[in-house]
């Protein structure tokens, strides 16, 4: 059964284009996990400074796999050649975590 994570990632104003541009510098490193089924950045539109991070995995086992080796590696580096981690985009994080028990998708797709 497919699980889904979403991060919520509580950013400043002033934050939010770092937030992106980070996400988007690492866009790509997690379509080739196994298990790995779905990922959606989701920006906030109006009344919150919380980012949605979305993620849906094969099973809790993928996603574990995944948090204790390419994640946790793309998140302990700084840029290229540096060795100090950059300050964090997000004032808080909280991880929501779901079983996928039902879906539709469109008809004809």
């Amino acid at each position: 059964m497919s699980v889904v994570k979403i991060n919520v990632l509580t950013v400043p104003q002033e934050q939010r284009e770092t937030l992106e541009k980070r996400f988007a510098s690492r866009a790509h490193a997690v379509e080739g996990s196994d298990g790995f089924e779905w990922f959606e950045l989701l920006r906030p539109v109006e009344g919150t400074d919380d980012y949605l991070v979305y993620t849906r995995w094969r099973d809790e086992a993928s996603f574990q796999a995944w948090m204790e080796g390419p994640m946790k590696s793309a998140h302990q580096g700084g840029d290229a050649g540096s060795t100090e981690r950059p300050k964090p985009a997000a004032s808080g994080s909280t991880v929501w975590s779901f079983e996928v028990v039902q879906q539709a998708a469109p008809t004809g797709a």
